[in-house]
């Protein structure tokens, strides 16, 4: 299917599309024309990008692990050991982890800093009464 087909089935703009290309998330097919092509597979992958996008994993470890959980392969095949794709699952599940404890981290110094402006703003509330 052409870009704006598949950009009305995967619920991304062709920008977004485009974009996921650009930072290898994915591969779309070429018409003889040049035009991209998006395969049912594609679509799929579309969505799955788009969910972990969403949920605030950064693009660096989407690309990194991302071809080795949907198709269980190791991405460096020359490389003298093969990944499993339970390490791999294992691994993965490791950077997403310590993605969402870093991502806690910065929440309680904003909860911190949130608090201290509440209080501020009661303080000086009382005061121009």
């Amino acid at each position: 299917m052409k870009i704006s087909e598949a950009s009305r089935v995967s619920g991304v703009s062709a920008r977004s599309l485009r974009h996921y290309e650009d930072e290898g998330l994915i591969v779309p097919g070429r018409c003889s024309n040049g035009f991209r092509d998006y395969c049912q597979s594609t679509i799929d992958r579309v969505r799955v990008i788009r969910t972990l996008l969403e949920s605030g994993l950064p693009v660096r470890l989407i690309r990194e692990l991302l071809p080795r959980l949907t198709d269980g392969s190791d991405p460096h095949p020359d490389t003298a050991t093969a990944t499993a794709p339970d390490a791999v699952c294992a691994e993965f599940l490791r950077e997403v982890e310590s993605y969402r404890d870093r991502l806690a981290a910065r929440i309680a110094v904003l909860s911190e800093q949130q608090a201290a402006l509440d209080t501020y703003l009661r303080t000086v509330r009382r005061t121009d009464r």
